[in-house]
């Protein structure tokens, strides 16, 4: 649909899209909208409303994410509304409900659930609003325009390499065997697979060898999952390993997919002695490059994280979505990776970047954070 459907859409929708801004507001939930709002908007003008659904805003990169696109949107001369699901699938399904009612023109939806959209895609589709999957791929629907995200997979790789080559195994100077445990994200995140498949693809001729040792015999994706990506869940896991396996015993590696994770399971391994006199902690992976871990690499206690400008991946939903309401077609540099049960989902990949004590400095040269957010 052209930018002028759009704002006439938007347009004879102002009776009900402020009666359910009203409605959004009396029920607590975030309603973020720019330029005033797609009801306020003049006829003639271009651009659109944009839905945009977030997660949570418990995680600092989600945060970023959707305050990345209200500034980029609008910067392109849409109207956006703001919303976060708060980890709660049916929030999320209500939120967006509103949004197909209010009439917005598209939406980008980072999926809670990926798998639990598939009605509320369908709704959309009916009322003629396409849709960008946001790093999360979104599952059992052909109502899926293109996907946004990074290379999953590779994430996962760059954890895996940092480990072998911490502690030594890539070069042969060290041959183990190290203890290591396992930590994945949550399973209703399409993106777990991925992770993890990346990283195991890596450690697995080690763990075979026996160089490295996963003492609590948990290898199994089912068995290391992290319900909502939740540091408190992993600092929980991590205790009891640590006293059902790790009673004189040395931990020499977690492999954790996500910084929130990495700094539960930093605290678990505090409670017991890592990190002070002569028992310094394990090498520890991380994603997201969130301010709290980058402080903690700093200081000496998580040892990596994978960077993923979340700028860039806002730049990228933006010119999908653009494409699709102008006549457009989207640059996507993957064709094959991201099937969804129905369709494979026409993808753009962005690199990730492994980030340690070395190099932390880009995050700062990129302008991602200020010397003085770093303390």
């Amino acid at each position: 649909m052209s930018r002028a459907r759009a704002a006439t859409r938007v347009t004879t929708a102002t009776g009900a899209a402020l009666a359910l801004t009203l409605l959004l507001a009396a029920c607590g939930q975030d309603s973020n909208r720019g330029g005033g709002g797609g009801g306020d908007r003049d006829p003639e003008a271009e651009g659109g409303t944009i839905g945009i659904a977030m997660p949570t805003k418990s995680s600092e990169r989600w945060v970023a994410d959707g305050n990345n696109m209200v500034q980029q949107f609008e910067d392109a001369g849409y109207d956006t509304v703001l919303q976060y699901g708060e980890n709660r699938v049916e929030n999320q399904v209500s939120q967006i409900e509103n949004m197909i009612s209010q009439q917005v023109d598209l939406l980008v939806i980072a999926a809670i659930d990926g798998s639990a959209m598939t009605n509320v895609l369908q709704q959309a589709h009916d009322a003629g609003i396409p849709v960008v999957s946001y790093d999360r791929l979104l599952l059992g629907s052909e109502y899926v325009e293109y996907y946004a995200s990074f290379d999953n997979e590779r994430v996962g790789r760059l954890q895996g390499e940092y480990i072998v080559e911490a502690l030594g195994l890539a070069d042969g100077s060290e041959e183990g065997p190290f203890n290591i445990e396992l930590f994945a994200g949550s399973s209703d995140d399409n993106n777990t697979q991925y992770f993890f498949q990346g990283a195991m693809d890596v450690l697995q001729p080690y763990l075979d060898s026996g160089q490295l040792v996963v003492r609590s015999g948990q290898t199994k994706l089912s068995q290391i999952t992290t319900a909502a990506w939740d540091g408190g869940r992993a600092q929980s896991r991590m205790d009891d390993l640590l006293t059902a396996h790790y009673s004189g015993q040395r931990l020499d590696a977690v492999l954790s997919p996500y910084d929130g994770i990495s700094i539960g399971i930093l605290s678990s391994l505090k409670s017991i002695g890592y990190g002070s006199g002569n028992q310094p902690f394990p090498v520890i992976t991380g994603q997201d490059a969130e301010l709290a871990s980058i402080k903690s690499i700093i200081d000496g206690e998580q040892t990596q994280t994978v960077y993923k400008d979340t700028r860039e991946l806002a730049r990228q939903a933006v010119a999908m979505s653009d494409a699709l309401l102008t006549g457009g077609e989207a640059e996507v540099n993957d064709t094959e990776s991201y099937d969804n049960g129905v369709k494979v989902v026409p993808a753009y990949l962005l690199d990730p970047v492994s980030m340690d004590i070395t190099n932390y400095q880009i995050l700062i040269d990129e302008g991602y954070y200020k010397e003085s957010d770093l303390g």
